[in-house]
Formats: C-alpha cells, structure tokens, sequence
C-alpha cells in the first residue's frame, strides 16, 4: 500500500468508479484518461482541493490501478520488455526490416556484454570463490545464497524491448499509423498529475495556459513503459522517438521527444530505466519542436483524440 499526494488519485478515488460505470468496456487507461479530463475543467481552488487530500492507495485492490486494460499484454510493467518500440509507419517493410535487424542485434550485444561484465565482477569481487574451492575438500560447507535475495529481472534474463508491430488486420494498425507522442502515451501508458517543475529565476509562466506545461500549476505526466516510436523518418534514418513522460524542467512539456539511433538505444533504456542516466541536455531545450506543437495541440482535444 502507498501513500499517494498531490497526484490524480484524490480524485480518481472520488470519480472513477461513476466514469467507469457510464463507459463500459473501455478499460482502466481510458477511464483513468476521462477523470483527468473532467479535473482539468475544474477552476484552480477546486484543482487544489481535490487533490490536497491525502489518501493511501493499494496498488493491487484500487479499481483505478487494478483494473483490466486491453493493452495491459504489453504495457503493464509486468509484461515483457523495459520499454516498447512502437511502429507508426507501415510505408516501407524494408527499412522496418533493417531497423528490427539492427535492434536485435544490438540486445544481443548489450546483454553478451553485461553477462560477461557481470561473469567478472563476481570473479573481482567475491571473496569467497576461491576459498569455497578450497573448503569443499576440506568438508567446510561453502557460503550459501539466499534464496529469498534474487534480484530484479534483468537485460541478462529479459528483452530490453518489446516491438508493437500490428499486422493489418488489427485495429490497432490504424490508429497507430502516424499518431503523436500524445496519443501514444494515453494507449500505452497512464495518466497522472503533478505540480509543475519550479520556475527558475526571472521565467515568466507559459502562455498560453497548456497541461503539458502548466496550467493552474500542475503538468499532465504518464507513467509507464517507456515509449521509443518508429515514424515516417525512421525510415531513412534509423532513429525513433524517444519520448518523455513528463516535462524534463519548467517550459519543456510532457510527451517531448529526441531522436535517438538504433544502435544506441538498448544502451539508453537499461541506463534510463536503473535511474543510471537521466536526459535533460544540460539544461537547454532540445527537444523536437514540431513534435512539441502537435502535442500541445492535442492536448486541448482531451479525451476525444482517442
């Protein structure tokens, strides 16, 4: 059980079960997208009260965290893979080919790598190795791992990715086909809400008002897979979108993203996902600004874009 505040489950608590029970069949992601958007039409006291309640959330009976979704096979954080690559494009099979070639050949890489790193840092720092050899002829029992110790599954054991690549029969073909960061994140991740990162020193606040950015001082943020998009550029350039799932530092907005080569990106979503390596550009916006408009956009069109 955790304690959640100043985040959407306040409200979630207070609204999703009448949301959920006059839209039936939709499934947790979508009813959780249709809360945040009646809490973005509330005016700011009534934003700040709603969501100064403290309330404790437990994450396997709370209906807004336990419910079925129909893409939970692949975005649940139980499902295979750190993070989805995510075909928009479906115009060249070739490109598309070369690109899964190249991912595959980079996980196969970086996991062979952190094997055998990981082969020798326990032969470097294990004191016991060689002296287990030695207790064993002299009947001295030899150190014991504890069962209940395994740690998290790892590159080592997992996919690193897993590959969203609709044949054309699937109704999910076509609405992937082109979509925006945005839409991307509310299929595949869920929503939720936090206050907006500090102004720094002699920065105005965004205008126009936007909840990518802020608005009354709090930011739309997803949590989730994290999402790497394959689109129309990738076709000639190999790279896809790597999306963010809530603004890096005040100005810059959630759903951003940055293109990243196929033949880094194994590397950055196990580094990005241990909490080792984090993307900000030292500060300065760089992030992709067309993809940036479209999304902001988008977010005025709410619920109804999908």
């Amino acid at each position: 059980m955790s304690s959640s505040h100043l985040t959407l489950s306040p409200y979630l608590e207070e609204i999703y079960d009448a949301v959920k029970a006059a839209c039936p069949g939709e499934g947790r992601r979508k009813w959780r997208l249709r809360v945040a958007e009646e809490f973005w039409t509330l005016p700011k006291e009534e934003k700040e009260r709603v969501l100064s309640r403290s309330v404790s959330v437990d994450e396997e009976t709370a209906a807004f965290e336990a419910d079925d979704d129909p893409l939970d096979d692949v975005a649940d954080e139980d499902a295979p893979g750190l993070g989805l690559v995510i075909r928009t494009d479906f115009s060249d099979e070739n490109a598309w080919e070369y690109f899964v070639t190249k991912l595959k050949e980079g996980e196969a890489e970086f996991t062979a790598d952190s094997n055998e790193n990981a082969e020798d840092d326990a032969m470097d720092q294990d004191p016991l190795a060689s002296s287990n050899s030695q207790n064993a002829s002299s009947g001295v029992p030899a150190a014991v791992e504890d069962e209940d110790s395994e740690s998290e599954e790892t590159p080592s054991n997992a996919s690193i990715f897993a590959i969203i690549n609709p044949d054309t029969s699937s109704p999910l073909r076509s609405v992937l086909t082109g979509c925006s960061n945005l839409s991307a994140l509310k299929l595949f991740n869920s929503v939720n809400v936090r206050r907006t990162p500090p102004l720094p020193p002699d920065t105005k606040r965004h205008r126009p008002a936007n909840r990518l950015i802020d608005h009354d001082g709090w930011q739309e943020i997803y949590e989730g897979k994290m999402l790497w998009i394959y689109d129309a550029k990738s076709n000639k350039d190999a790279c896809v979108r790597v999306v963010s799932q809530a603004g890096a530092g005040y100005g810059t907005a959630t759903a951003d993203s940055w293109r990243a080569r196929v033949t880094h990106i194994c590397e950055l979503q196990v580094n990005l996902a241990s909490g080792a390596m984090s993307i900000d550009f030292g500060g300065l916006d760089r992030y992709d600004y067309e993809e940036r408009l479209r999304n902001l956009q988008e977010a005025e069109g709410g619920v109804r874009q999908q």
